[in-house]
C-alpha cells in the first residue's frame, strides 16, 4: 500500500481479542500493524463469536457474527457493503466459522462488492470432500490468497488447483526483540542452570504434548538437567466440551513417568510481554503438533535476535 493508495477503509474478518485463540491474536496484531503503518486508512474488524454472550471487544470491532448463525454472516456482508469498505482481509482457519467445513463464511463472501484477501492458516493435505469444496470456493471468491510457507503455495496448487498468480507468500511475522542472556529469565522462573524446553499455546489434544512427556525419560537419563515448561491455558472450546480432561491426563502422565521435577505446567493465557520472558528462558522450543497441515500456527512464532532457531 502506497501513501496515495485509494484504499481508505480496510475490514479484517476473523477472530479478535479478547477472544482467546491464535487467530484472534494474529488478526488483532495484524490490524494494529496495518493501522500504524498506514494511518491514512481506517481499519475495522468483524469478529466471530463462539459463545452466546460474545466478548468485551475494543471499539475497533464494529460488527459481530454468531458462529453458527448463517443469517448473521449475511448481515455482516450487508454491513461491509454499506460501510464502503475498500478491501476485506479474511483470516481463515478450519474451526472458527460455522456450517459444514466452516462453509458459512462463503455466504458472506458471495455477497461482498469489494476485493477479498484471504490468509490461509491451515491447508489440509488430505481434505474431506466438503473441506475441499469449501477451500476451492474460498480461493475462487478471493482476489488474492496469502500463505505463510512455500509448502503452502505448492499444496494450494497441487491439491486445490489454485491459480499460481493468485497466491502470495508472506512469511509469518515475529516480534522484533533484542537478545538477552537466558540466565536472566531462567532465574525468574526458578530454572537457573538447567536446559529449558518450552511449548506454549492453548492446550488441546492436537498439541501432542504427551509425546514429549513419553520421550523425556530416556533424554533425562543422559541429560538430567533438562526441564520442560508447558505454558498455556486449556483452549476455550476444549474447556467447554471436555473440561480440563486433557491437562489432567498430561499431569497424570508426567507423574507416571516420574517427571515431577522435570516438567512445569503453567495454566495461564499469557500476554506478549510475559510470553517474551518465557521464551527468553528457553533453550529449545518444541512444537509437537499432531496436525502436519498446520504449516504455520495461528499464534505467532518467535526468534530472539542472536539465536539460531526456526519455525
Amino acid at each position: 500500500m502506497k501513501d496515495n493508495s485509494k484504499v481508505r477503509k480496510i475490514a479484517f474478518v476473523g477472530d479478535h481479542l479478547p477472544r482467546k485463540c491464535g487467530i484472534a491474536t494474529f488478526m488483532s496484531d495484524l490490524l494494529a500493524a496495518v493501522s500504524a503503518a498506514h494511518p491514512q486508512s481506517q481499519c475495522l474488524a468483524v469478529s466471530v463469536n463462539d459463545i452466546e454472550d460474545g466478548y468485551e471487544y475494543p471499539e475497533v470491532v464494529r460488527f459481530e457474527v454468531e458462529e453458527q448463525d448463517l443469517p448473521s454472516y449475511l448481515r455482516a456482508a450487508d454491513f461491509l457493503n454499506i460501510s464502503n469498505v475498500d478491501i476485506v482481509c479474511l483470516q481463515h482457519e478450519f474451526g472458527i466459522f460455522g456450517g459444514p467445513a466452516g462453509g458459512h463464511i462463503l455466504a458472506l463472501l458471495r455477497e461482498l462488492r469489494m476485493p477479498v484477501v484471504t490468509t490461509l492458516h491451515t491447508i489440509l493435505r488430505e481434505p474431506r470432500a466438503d473441506q475441499r469444496r469449501v477451500m476451492q470456493e474460498l480461493v475462487s471468491l478471493s482476489t488474492r490468497v496469502v500463505v505463510m510457507a512455500e509448502r503452502g503455495r505448492q499444496m494450494l496448487q497441487e491439491i486445490y488447483k489454485a491459480p499460481p498468480a493468485k497466491i502470495d507468500l508472506i512469511p509469518h511475522g515475529i516480534p522484533d526483540v533484542g537478545f538477552v542472556d537466558p540466565t536472566y529469565f531462567k532465574d525468574k522462573f526458578g530454572v537457573e542452570g538447567r536446559v529449558v524446553l518450552l511449548t506454549f499455546g492453548l492446550l488441546s489434544p492436537n498439541k501432542g504434548i504427551e509425546y514429549v512427556l513419553n520421550a523425556l525419560p530416556p533424554i533425562l537419563a543422559e541429560f538430567p538437567e533438562v526441564v520442560y515448561i508447558v505454558l498455556g491455558a486449556t483452549h476455550p472450546n476444549e474447556l467447554r466440551e471436555h473440561g480440563e480432561t486433557y491437562r489432567l491426563s498430561l499431569e497424570i502422565l508426567a507423574r507416571k513417568n516420574k517427571l515431577e521435577k522435570n516438567v512445569i505446567f503453567y495454566n495461564q493465557f499469557v500476554e506478549l510481554e510475559n510470553l517474551k520472558e518465557f521464551i527468553g528462558a528457553a533453550d529449545l522450543y518444541i512444537t509437537p503438533y499432531l496436525n502436519e497441515a498446520q504449516i504455520t500456527g495461528p499464534s505467532w512464532s518467535f526468534k530472539p535476535a542472536g539465536r539460531n532457531t526456526s519455525d
